[in-house]
């Protein structure tokens, strides 16, 4: 009994001070670098990151333009690969895919990464590497800095986004930061024409993180700079009308005129659009005719169709069915193609929080954020991401731009690279370090 007795404090003390040793890599990682550390960090990537913009936008990635796709595919792969991460190259089986008019044989592959850290968040972050320009266009606007400015086709839609993602991972590496449990980084290659071949994957891995952190621009030039937790759902109605051909002059009794019908048809579908809820139906196109002096044998027109709630596609489908019974030619055909072109994302409690927190990190750096709740028309890949589960979704975490689908005008605002690294430092720290609740 005297012997234990007297090596009992003994042993509690090294327990103790083993326990301590323990915990100070835990203590140091609850740490977060300090708002000045993070600035100076950001200053000195600003100049790669502009680098790698020039090296993405060089890089023609049109989403139907296999061979653009897969060179960037491997420039974005070798990247994530070099930053340690553990990567894949998606091929979605045709089987997989949503087909709609613009759908490619081949769209584009994904890139995935995976970061295993020894914490336990899971965070997904997203941005696409297509672009609406068919190849060729590089000439007509090269990369180039004027100003403040960094102008070039796809870079603020979405290329800025694929660089602010590899960067911050870049910073995150040299921080040492491994609190997340898993970062994944997924870029998507047809985001443009509405994701056919992605967005199952998306919306799988969505269900299978903590929190989806998705890169598109974040505000106009000037400011403010503007996070979204609600953006808007797109889908596409496309009316054909088969009539009958004839003479024009000399028997025109003899024809079915499709656009007579095609006519009828859009004007007794103006009237679906209900701007209280977000429901917006617009007829944009229409098609008729072969020559002036034949009486139309086939018509088409298609619609618009943006949405604030799910809900409202199957009623605006609905609808539209029902309405193309009532013909003002019998002896003519109506058939509706109803595509489904990307959910509404809508704001949850949970974005709200973790977005009043990212409006509260940014006011600590000195940026004006505006945190928008509610949709203006544009739509985006983080709603698929938000199908399948209740966890946070916040989109435009990118830089400020511009100019987007034009030909010669589409540029991001330099100043804003800093402020931005450090903002998606801070929240993917405070996620992992679990400073921010939702």
């Amino acid at each position: 009994m005297t012997h234990l007795s007297l090596h009992r404090p003994r042993r509690l003390a090294l327990g103790l001070l083993s326990a301590f040793a323990l915990a100070l890599p835990l203590l140091a990682q609850a740490q977060a670098p300090s708002l000045e550390t993070l600035r100076a960090l950001a200053a000195k990537e600003k100049p790669a990151l502009l680098q790698t913009m020039k090296e993405l936008v060089e890089i023609e990635s049109g989403s139907s333009d296999r061979e653009g796709l897969d060179r960037i595919a491997g420039y974005i792969s070798a990247r994530l690969q070099s930053l340690g991460g553990k990567v894949e190259l998606i091929e979605p089986p045709a089987a997989d895919h949503y087909k709609m008019f613009d759908t490619p044989e081949q769209p584009g592959r994904i890139v995935k990464a995976s970061f295993t850290g020894r914490g336990s968040k899971k965070i997904l972050l997203l941005a696409h590497m297509d672009t609406v320009y068919p190849r060729g266009m590089l000439a007509q606007q090269p990369f180039r800095v004027d100003g403040d400015k960094a102008y070039g086709l796809g870079i603020a839609d979405d290329k800025q986004g694929v660089a602010v993602i590899l960067h911050t991972v870049a910073l995150l590496r040299t921080l040492n930061v491994q609190d997340y449990g898993l970062l994944t980084v997924l870029i998507n290659g047809d985001e443009e024409i509405s994701s056919p071949a992605s967005r199952n994957t998306i919306t799988r891995l969505g269900g299978e993180h903590d929190v989806v952190l998705s890169y598109e621009g974040g505000g106009a030039p000037a400011g403010p700079d503007s996070l979204r937790l609600a953006t808007s759902g797109i889908a596409a109605a496309n009316l054909l009308v088969r009539g009958r051909a004839s003479h024009a002059g000399a028997a025109p009794e003899r024809g079915v005129n499709s656009l007579y019908e095609l006519a009828h048809q859009v004007l007794q579908a103006r009237d679906l659009s209900d701007r209280s809820v977000g429901r917006q139906v617009h007829w944009t196109l229409a098609r008729a005719g072969i020559v002036r002096n034949m009486i139309p044998p086939a018509a088409e027109a298609s619609a618009d169709i943006r949405v604030d709630r799910v809900a409202d596609f199957d009623g605006i489908e609905a609808t539209l069915r029902e309405r193309i019974k009532n013909r003002l030619l019998p002896e003519s055909e109506v058939t509706l193609n109803f595509e489904r072109r990307r959910p509404p994302l809508q704001a949850t409690d949970a974005s709200r929080a973790l977005g009043a927190h990212v409006g509260t990190l940014a006011g600590e750096q000195g940026m004006n954020l505006v945190v928008r709740d509610k949709p203006s028309g544009g739509g985006t890949d983080a709603a698929f991401a938000a199908l399948a589960t209740k966890a946070p979704v916040l989109e435009g975490l990118g830089l400020r731009g511009f100019g987007a689908h034009t030909t010669d005008a589409e540029f991001v605002q330099i100043d804003s690279i800093e402020p931005k690294l450090v903002l998606n430092l801070r929240l993917i720290l405070d996620i992992a370090q679990g400073r921010a609740r939702w």
